[in-house]
C-alpha cells in the first residue's frame, strides 16, 4: 500500500520513521513487513522549521484489512502499479528498412534504447563525437577559446543536457509512468539511486558522461549501432514520404521511419527540412542573461540557519514576475553551486548556459534570468512569409553576435553589475562576486546586445525578485550574456500518429522539435516517439508480407 504526506522533522532518524509510519496507520510493530521511500520532498516555507514529506510504499501483515478500515483518506491507497510495458516488439523477419534516429541527446538516447529493448536494432546518427572525445572539445572552448562547430555544448552524444545540471524533474503529465522508466534505466546505467525518490533530482556533468556510455552499450548489445561525426545533409522526401538520408560524406541510407532528434540548436538541419518542404512553425521561446550570486546567499535566503545542513544540498529557488510592459521574467534552469558556460555551437557568436556537478559544491548560485518573445518579435517574420518558420533562429544570431562583440570578438562573455545594469550605466570593473563563465568574462553594457524590452522587463524584475530573496538585487550580483537557447524558436508540428503534419515516416521528437524542454522531459518523448515507430513498422510488417 501506499501511504502519502507522512511528514518529519529535518533531523529525524529512521526509528522515527518508522514510528511515525505505525502511529499514522495505528498499527503494531510487527504488521510492519517492510517500506520503502518512493519519493521524500521538503517544506522550506518557514526555513527555521524545515519538514521532510515522505511517499512510502508499505508492506504490511493485514494490508486489506487495514485498508478496509482507513477506506476514504486520501493519504492511504494502494500501491499504483508504475511498470513500463513495451507496446510491441520486432518481428522476427523484418519486412522494412531498420528505424533511424537522428541525434544522441536524450530524446534521442532514449528513442534508440526502447527500439532496441523491442528489438528493432535501430541506428543512430550523431553529428559530433563521442562523449568522452566530445568533452575534451567542449573544455577547448572553455580553456583556449577554440570552437569546435561539430563538437561542443550542443552537438555530440548525450546532447546538451550532458553540460547541464542533470535536472531530472518536469512538470509534464505522465500517466503512463514513462519518466519513472527514464529513471530507472539511468539508475541502471549508474546515477545514484536517490533520483528514484528524492523531489528534485539530479545527476551533473561528471556522472552523466559514465551513464551515457553504459547506455550506449547496451544499444550496441541488444543489436542497435551508433555512428559519430554522421551529419545528415539531407533527407530524402517523395511523395510525401521518407525513402532515405544522404550523409554529409556521401552515404545514402535507406529509411522508411526516421526519429527527428537533433536538439534545439541544429540551424542547419532546421533549413534543410524548411527546403525539403517539412512543415515547420514558429514559436515562441525566452531571452536574457545569467545571473550569479554566492550560493551561501541562497541557502541563507531558503534555508535560514539550516543553510548548509548536508540533507538539504544546495537551495535552489523559481522566480516569476509580470511586467509593466506585458512581459513576463522569470528564472530559468537554476544551478545552485554551478557555473556559467560558454554553449555557442557556431563562430562569432556567445551563448551562456548553466552546469552543475553531482555535488553542486562550487562557490556560485547561477540562474537563467529570460523574458519570453513570440514569433510576432521577429524582424521579418510578419513581412517575409517563406523566411518565417526559421525568422527566430534569426533573431537568436543576431543577440549572439553581439554578445560576442560585446565581449571582445574572443568568445569571452559580456558581463554587467547589477547594480551598473538597474542603474543604465556599464561596467568597468567586477565586485564581489566572481565570474565562473570561461574562456572569461568582459565588463560593458548588456543592453547593447539584448532588445530594450528585455532590458526594460529585466530591469524591473531584478528588485521585485529582491522581495522575495533578500540579496538577489545586491549591486555585486553578476549578469552574463546572453541566454538565447532556452529553447527551440520553431515546431516542427506533427500528427496523434507522432509524425510530421506533412512527411509521413518522419517522427520528430524531443526539444529540437519543440516538444520538451529539459533532459526528462525530452526522454519520455524520445520513448513516446519509439513508441510510435514500433507500431508503425508492426503495422507495416504484415502489408509488406502479404
Amino acid at each position: 500500500m501506499r501511504l502519502t504526506e507522512l511528514k518529519l522533522p529535518l533531523d529525524h532518524t529512521e526509528i522515527e520513521l518508522e514510528a511515525a509510519i505505525l502511529k499514522r496507520l495505528g498499527i503494531a510493530p510487527d504488521e510492519l513487513l517492510a517500506y520503502t521511500v518512493f519519493r521524500r520532498s521538503y517544506d522550506a516555507r518557514k526555513p527555521a522549521a524545515i519538514v521532510f514529506i515522505y511517499t512510502l510504499d508499505i508492506e504490511l501483515r493485514n494490508e486489506k484489512a487495514l485498508l478496509a478500515r482507513l477506506r476514504g483518506e486520501r493519504q492511504v491507497g494502494p500501491t499504483p502499479d508504475t511498470r513500463y510495458r513495451f507496446v510491441a516488439q520486432a518481428p522476427l523477419t523484418p519486412q522494412t528498412p531498420r528505424p533511424v534516429v537522428i541525434g544522441s541527446g536524450p530524446c534521442g538516447l532514449f528513442a534508440g534504447l526502447i527500439l532496441a529493448q523491442m528489438g528493432f536494432r535501430p541506428i543512430i546518427l550523431e553529428r559530433g563525437k563521442a562523449v568522452r572525445e566530445r568533452t575534451q572539445d567542449t573544455w577547448g572552448l572553455w580553456r583556449k577559446g577554440q570552437l569546435n562547430p561539430e563538437s561542443n555544448v550542443q552537438f555530440g552524444e548525450g546532447g546538451a543536457g550532458t553540460f547541464s545540471d542533470g535536472k531530472l524533474y518536469s512538470q509534464i503529465k505522465d500517466p503512463q509512468h514513462r519518466g519513472r522508466k527514464v529513471l530507472t534505466e539511468f539508475v541502471k546505467a549508474g546515477a545514484p539511486a536517490e533520483i528514484l525518490y528524492v523531489s528534485k533530482p539530479h545527476i551533473g556533468t561528471f556522472k552523466l558522461v559514465g551513464m551515457v556510455e553504459t547506455m550506449r552499450a547496451e544499444i550496441e548489445a541488444l543489436g542497435g549501432e551508433i555512428r559519430f561525426q554522421s551529419r545528415v545533409e539531407e533527407i530524402d522526401i517523395a511523395d510525401g514520404e521518407v525513402r532515405g538520408l544522404r550523409l554529409a560524406d556521401g552515404e545514402y541510407l535507406t529509411a522508411t521511419h526516421v526519429v527527428l532528434a537533433v536538439g534545439h540548436s541544429a540551424r542547419d538541419t532546421f533549413q534543410m527540412l524548411q527546403q525539403r518542404g517539412v512543415h515547420i512553425e514558429a514559436k515562441p521561446f525566452s531571452i536574457g542573461v545569467r545571473i550569479e550570486h554566492p550560493q551561501s546567499l541562497i541557502d541563507r535566503a531558503r534555508f535560514g540557519k539550516n543553510a548548509g545542513n548536508p540533507l538539504l544540498g544546495a537551495a535552489d529557488y523559481k522566480l516569476v514576475h509580470h511586467c509593466a510592459n506585458g512581459r513576463s521574467a522569470y528564472s530559468f534552469c537554476m544551478c545552485p553551486g554551478g557555473t556559467v558556460v560558454a554553449a555557442t555551437s557556431e563562430p562569432g557568436r556567445v551563448v551562456t548556459n548553466g552546469m552543475s556537478q553531482y555535488s553542486r559544491n562550487e562557490r556560485n548560485a547561477n540562474s537563467a534570468l529570460v523574458v519570453g518573445v513570440t514569433p510576432a518579435d521577429y524582424p521579418g517574420s510578419a513581412t517575409e512569409p517563406l523566411a518565417a518558420p526559421l525568422a527566430g533562429i534569426a533573431f537568436q544570431r543576431h543577440w549572439e553576435s553581439l554578445a560576442f562583440a560585446a565581449g571582445g570578438g574572443n568568445y569571452c562573455a559580456p558581463t554587467q553589475r547589477v547594480g551598473d545594469f538597474l542603474a543604465g550605466r556599464p561596467s568597468t570593473h567586477l565586485g564581489s562576486v566572481v565570474p565562473s563563465y570561461t574562456p572569461g568574462v568582459h565588463p560593458t553594457d548588456l543592453a547593447l546586445c539584448l532588445p530594450d524590452y528585455v532590458v526594460a522587463a529585466l530591469r524591473e524584475a531584478l528588485p521585485a525578485f529582491g522581495r522575495e530573496i533578500p540579496g538577489f538585487a545586491m549591486d555585486d550580483a553578476l549578469l552574463t550574456g546572453v541566454e538565447t537557447r532556452t529553447s527551440s524558436p520553431i515546431r516542427i508540428t506533427r500528427n496523434e500518429e507522432f509524425q510530421s503534419l506533412n512527411t509521413r515516416g518522419l517522427f520528430p521528437a524531443g526539444e529540437g522539435a519543440g516538444y520538451a524542454g529539459g533532459i526528462l522531459s525530452a526522454a519520455v518523448d524520445g520513448i513516446k516517439v519509439a513508441e510510435a515507430v514500433a507500431l508503425s513498422l508492426t503495422a507495416a510488417a504484415p502489408r509488406a508480407a502479404s
